[in-house]
């Protein structure tokens, strides 16, 4: 009998021993190797805060500061931690009402209800000194700094970008980002991310009962320190920005200036504008929501986005490609036959030269049919689709019909349109059109659109007799000077320079001689090169006019494009055009009355438009 009840202490025992080994095991499980359970033991008493890297700043081309950060505070919640809390105290401590607290309280139990996120966001200091000294009373609420952006000079918004919180797509891309973050939305904030952002921090603290920092874990020892990110040192200049901005304040319209020789954009300018530090802090929300729903699209990058006909500055291009193929050459002359196209009145052109000068339509009609019919095939079909495809290359080598490779965001750019022999077989079918079909592309209307910094480009292409770099925003950034080598590649048109010094005195032409449509660009004491157009359009006429100065050794060539402003290019665009040269190589404006007139009129057709342009295609 005492054997059976010895027996039963020992299976007893060995209950009791097993149980005791599981427990342990267990216990060594959850608090040794299981994380999760050995991080809720940490945050009773640790805190990890993010060290936030400072958002490298912006310059311009002379070491004027654009863009930098301004010190803001984060209420930070972790729900779990939130006890005896005197929710109306609160609430009329940091300024907000109880609804707002408890969406607030809730989205942050939702996401996790043992880690930190944001309660409130982008407090300023003046507002952080208002109840700093009463957040210990708060318990599971601390406060983390971070910087917020801040535009020195109301400027330069469509490219210089804004910042904005991470969505959970670019969480999805980049471990990088927790929620709460902020990322490039747009413009150089965008396209140099990764150089601005830097690389985060963490700091791991000690806390009391009351949630208050009570002092570094271990002494530090598993702290990281923040690396602040790089510079931009852009090619803008400041001064010239400026100035066009105040140019185009009441008109819709575009100018891009260029630093011919080395690409560099000087000015980009897309009107209306809007002040960059509308979209900062916590009014960014309800002021992005008010930009976006303007009619006047305050938002949209018309330099880049626009695709618009190139109207009569395109008759340079055509020229440079018929006499480079040999179907024309410097002293051909056409009679100025209006039975063709249409035109002003004017001599017939006896020259190329003359031809640009005088922006003559039946003149580039003969030139682009000798272009695309050069008699290599019997069928006048075949022929013109030939005739087409050189053309097409040729346009290719401007940099129309493509994206130039700015750096700026890819996801807006236009690539404008050149159309191809495929792009004419399926509106027509094969061998069902000829130069007869598409001969508007001639004059820069029918198929053809650009962007206005190709247009830009192309000025600096006879600038530089021939050639471009490609055009970007940045000359360097971070203190070791980092470049691009993309932006110090040569791309060829592959005419030769002697075709360009045509139209380099053509275009002087346009300004200073009898017969010339943009004396409006004329600036005493400077070789103001020039070419005018007028886009046709639904509603008013673009005007568009293209310059470069001085003609020797040029140091600016531009686009100026406005909207809907009756008159054409020499009108408008071509007094624009030469304000801004005049003060970008003279310093300043002296003519004070041309200034005025152009600084305060808006020549603009009323919006909206839209409505009546779309009533006018449905009946056409």
């Amino acid at each position: 009998m005492r054997k059976n009840y010895a027996d039963r202490s020992i299976v007893v025992k060995m209950i009791f021993i097993v149980i005791g080994v599981l427990f342990t095991v267990r216990l060594s499980v959850l608090q040794l190797f299981n994380p999760k359970y050995r991080d809720m033991a940490d945050r009773q008493a640790l805190r990890n805060v993010t060290q936030y890297p400072s958002r490298g700043f912006f310059y311009d081309r002379h070491g004027n500061l654009l863009v930098h950060n301004e010190a803001v505070y984060d209420m930070m919640v972790i729900p779990r931690m939130v006890k005896d809390l005197d929710t109306a105290y609160f609430c009329r401590t940091v300024g907000i009402d109880r609804a707002t607290f408890d969406e607030r309280i809730s989205k942050a139990r939702a996401y996790s209800p043992y880690s930190a996120s944001i309660f409130m966001k982008q407090i300023s200091k003046e507002e952080y000194a208002r109840f700093e000294n009463k957040m210990f009373r708060f318990k599971g609420f601390y406060i983390q700094q971070r910087t917020l952006r801040i535009y020195d000079r109301p400027i330069a918004a469509q490219v210089l970008g804004y910042v904005g919180e991470v969505n959970q797509s670019d969480l999805d891309r980049d471990s990088y980002y927790k929620k709460g973050d902020y990322i490039g939305r747009s413009g150089l904030e965008r396209s140099y991310e990764e150089v601005l952002r830097g690389q985060k921090g963490k700091k791991v603290m000690h806390v009391d009962v009351h949630n208050r920092e009570i002092g570094p874990y271990r002494n530090g020892e598993l702290d990281t320190m923040p690396v602040e990110g790089f510079n931009l040192y852009t090619t803008l200049d400041a001064d010239l920005q400026s100035y066009a901005e105040e140019l185009m304040g009441n008109k819709r319209g575009c100018v891009v200036a260029l630093e011919p020789s080395t690409g560099e954009v000087l000015a980009m300018v897309s009107a209306p504008c809007y002040d960059p530090n509308l979209l900062v802090g916590r009014i960014r929300g309800k002021n992005y929501t008010m930009l976006n729903s303007d009619i006047s699209k305050p938002m949209l990058n018309r330099a880049l986005m626009g695709q618009y006909p190139p109207g009569s500055i395109f008759k340079v291009a055509q020229s440079m490609v018929a006499l480079d193929l040999g179907v024309i050459n410097a002293n051909t002359g056409f009679v100025c036959d209006k039975s063709l196209v249409g035109c002003h009145n004017h001599p017939s052109a006896t020259s190329v030269r003359d031809a640009i000068k005088m922006s003559c339509n039946p003149y580039f009609y003969q030139v682009y049919k000798r272009v695309i019919q050069q008699g290599r095939h019997r069928s006048i079909y075949k022929d013109s689709q030939y005739g087409l495809s050189v053309w097409h290359d040729y346009m290719l080598r401007f940099g129309f019909g493509q994206k130039l490779d700015i750096d700026l965001p890819k996801s807006g750019l236009q690539t404008g349109h050149i159309p191809d022999t495929s792009y004419y077989n399926r509106q027509y079918g094969r061998e069902r059109w000829a130069f007869s079909t598409i001969y508007s592309n001639s004059i820069g209307q029918g198929e053809v659109t650009v962007v206005p910094l190709q247009m830009a480009n192309l000025a600096a292409i006879v600038a530089n007799r021939g050639y471009y770099i490609t055009p970007h925003m940045v000359r360097f950034y971070g203190p070791d000077s980092i470049r691009d080598e993309r932006y110090y590649t040569r791309h060829e048109t592959g005419i030769d320079r002697k075709f360009f010094e045509i139209a380099a005195d053509g275009m002087f032409d346009v300004v200073h001689k009898p017969g010339g449509t943009g004396h409006r660009a004329d600036v005493p004491g400077l070789d103001v090169c020039g070419k005018t157009g007028t886009a046709e359009n639904y509603g008013n006429d673009h005007s568009v006019f293209i310059a470069f100065a001085p003609k020797v050794n040029p140091q600016i060539a531009l686009a100026v494009y406005v909207e809907n402003a009756q008159g054409g290019g020499g009108t408008w665009a071509a007094p624009i055009a030469g304000l801004l040269i005049e003060r970008y190589l003279n310093g300043e404006v002296k003519r004070k009355d041309v200034e005025r007139q152009y600084r305060e009129v808006n020549p603009c057709q009323k919006l909206p438009l839209t409505r009546r342009v779309k009533k006018m295609r449905k009946k056409k």
